[in-house]
């Protein structure tokens, strides 16, 4: 039995259902999860390295300070090794006007709206891409977001969406140095925890971003 990829989950400055989001983790058995806030993750020096993939659930706002553990963490650890980068959901509007956040997610302007409980249609546009292979069309109830969209240079869009109040480009992959990014702006609670489309593309990019697929 091939042992279990160690995933952290990174969260910081937006509620969540805690119990909801770590059921969603613990369900999938190739991985060993470890849900933590950003500034326990960079203080963590001994393990911070040994994980597969980090999944980032953080919505972190402030600009950070140059000479901040976190700002040198991202500038000058980030992408040295193939440890895989998951930005989920509102991971994506973090730190919006830094340069370095607009290279990881592909949007330069990542100032936003969003909107509650809005029935999505989902469409794959790239059916042969390991994350959404196998995976049809479909609806969801989640939060969207009006912001920049994210078709531009070195970035493969694999889902869209069709709604008024919401970013086409739902999911598109990246690389930053050595690492794969996967962008992925569903998942805000358990109408989509739940979903099962939603559930194995989460899966998928995991394996995905960590070079399993």
């Amino acid at each position: 039995m091939n042992p279990k990829l160690k995933i952290a989950v990174i969260t910081e400055w937006h509620p969540i259902d805690v119990i909801a989001f770590q059921k969603l983790f613990e369900s999938f058995p190739e991985f060993e999860c470890y849900i933590q806030s950003l500034e326990l993750f960079i203080a963590d020096e001994k393990n911070r390295d040994c994980y597969d993939a980090v999944v980032y659930y953080n919505l972190s706002m402030p600009l950070l300070q140059e000479d901040s553990k976190t700002y040198k963490y991202f500038t000058q650890k980030m992408g040295r090794t193939k440890q895989g980068i998951f930005l989920l959901h509102h991971a994506i509007l973090c730190y919006d006007g830094w340069d370095f956040w607009s290279e990881l997610t592909g949007i330069e302007n990542r100032k936003f709206t969003y909107h509650w409980d809005q029935t999505v249609d989902y469409h794959i546009e790239k059916p042969d891409h390991p994350i959404v292979k196998g995976l049809k069309d479909w609806q969801m109830v989640d939060e969207t977001y009006m912001l920049e969209e994210a078709a531009c240079p070195g970035s493969e869009v694999l889902i869209t969406a069709d709604h008024p109040l919401s970013i086409r480009d739902i999911a598109w992959t990246r690389q930053y140095l050595d690492s794969r990014i996967l962008c992925y702006a569903s998942g805000h609670d358990e109408s989509a925890y739940h979903n099962e489309s939603f559930r194995e593309v989460l899966r998928n990019g995991i394996l995905w971003c960590a070079n399993q697929r």
